[in-house]
């Protein structure tokens, strides 16, 4: 019963629009959002970090991946901050997705939409806004074509995206985190056994059942300390520390 009713609060936030002020803020006319755009890149920097976005986390934990709210076996409340992203972080994705096509602005809408399995999908109103102010920035040229606009990776661009590599393959990640995520608590949910591969892998996620269940079992062992000692928080941070080296060593082929 209790993973039932977990399941179907997930399914329910997973689906939510948010409310915030954040979202309204950008529900006007992309006109009118172009001239904040015209305002200065200091104004998208104070707008970002004024609480925290999705993928950087609270204001001030910037980089440190304390936004993404929704591991396994979670309640599923940090997926009510989903849509929040930052324009930084969109102006970094756009520019991820251009290096790889030049591409239309429904085009890059569609595309991330497509990581995310339909979990973030920005709105025209926060795209078009984005490419044009990296278009005055340089980072990006426009290609006229009709009435429509195909947006170009610029060299200025292409040196940002290298200076920023590493911030942007954790958001590409985090969104196709998330798009694995929700198929997983789907399959779950539909009751149907699941289709695997030749690993034992569900098809649909690449995912063992392992690991799936040592990514609950971490976190409910982690809650299960909240109240640790500072001595076992010590002790907890050693053996996670070392966990955290051997993951990111040498990779299974």
């Amino acid at each position: 019963m209790r993973d039932a009713q977990f399941l179907t609060a997930f399914v329910r936030r997973a689906r939510q629009k948010p409310q915030g002020r954040h979202d309204r803020s950008h529900s006007h006319h992309p006109h009118a959002h172009h001239r904040h755009h015209g305002e200065g890149h200091g104004h998208h920097q104070r707008h970002a970090g004024a609480g925290g976005d999705w993928f950087s986390g609270p204001a001030g934990e910037r980089g440190e991946g304390g936004g993404f709210g929704g591991g396994f076996g979670d309640d599923g409340r940090g997926w009510t901050r989903s849509r929040k992203v930052s324009t930084d972080d969109l102006q970094l994705m756009l520019l991820g997705l251009l290096e790889k096509n030049p591409s239309h602005g429904y085009e890059l809408i569609k595309a991330l939409g497509a990581l995310s399995n339909g979990f973030y999908t920005p709105s025209p109103g926060m795209v078009y806004p984005a490419l044009t102010y990296l278009e005055e920035l340089g980072y990006a040229t426009v290609e006229q074509e009709g009435a429509k606009k195909r947006y170009h990776l610029a060299e200025p661009g292409r040196a940002h995206l290298d200076g920023n590599r590493e911030r942007l393959a954790l958001m590409f990640n985090k969104l196709k985190h998330v798009a694995r995520k929700m198929d997983w608590m789907r399959q779950a949910w539909s009751g149907e056994p699941r289709s695997v591969g030749p690993e034992g892998e569900d098809t649909a996620t690449g995912w063992l059942p392992e690991f799936v269940a040592a990514r609950q079992a971490l976190k409910r062992a982690l809650l299960d300390r909240t109240d640790a000692s500072p001595a076992e928080q010590r002790r907890i941070a050693a053996i996670l520390a070392r966990a955290t080296e051997d993951i990111n060593g040498q990779a299974c082929s």
